[in-house]
């Protein structure tokens, strides 16, 4: 077969138009097979394979109550014997006043007041929380800070 160097010429031009056409098909798909989900680490839905955030992502934090003993003295001297926790105006627990610790228990341990809140899309969020008495006393109160991913103990002091 005899080809002419017009035609070799002519073919070169459709191989490399091709091989351009190929090349710019690859990167549009390879840019439609990017998954989205949630990337950020911190987030209650983070997925590992997403590789695009699609802003989904929603965050959890969580914060233990406790007191030490000169605290639970204090309470039981004072005639409370069992405390109420509330959580934006939510019970979230109740505890005899003798239950106390040396230190900041695990969030979740046992005996512990653990509170886990719904931070929605945001890292960070205040609640107000109030600690009253049997005599619905309240003996302590306020707001207090919740953020993503972390648990930390608030000290209730006398």
């Amino acid at each position: 077969m005899y080809i002419t160097l017009e035609l070799k010429l002519v073919i070169m031009k459709k191989v490399r138009l091709f091989n351009v056409l190929l090349f710019i098909f690859s990167i549009a798909l390879l840019q439609s097979c990017a998954k989205e989900g949630c990337t950020d680490v911190d987030a209650v839905n983070y997925d590992s394979y997403a590789d695009k955030n699609d802003g989904s992502c929603t965050f959890e934090g969580s914060v233990v109550f406790w007191y030490d003993a000169e605290t639970a003295d204090s309470l039981y001297y004072d005639g409370s014997t069992v405390l109420t926790y509330t959580v934006d105006g939510e019970v979230v627990g109740t505890q005899n006043v003798n239950i106390y610790w040396t230190g900041a228990p695990d969030c979740n341990q046992d005996g512990s007041i653990t509170v886990t809140k719904d931070l929605g899309s945001d890292k960070s969020k205040s609640f107000t929380y109030s600690v009253k008495d049997e005599f619905d006393y309240e003996i302590w109160g306020g707001n207090m800070q919740f953020d993503a991913n972390t648990c930390w103990g608030h000290e209730l002091v006398w």
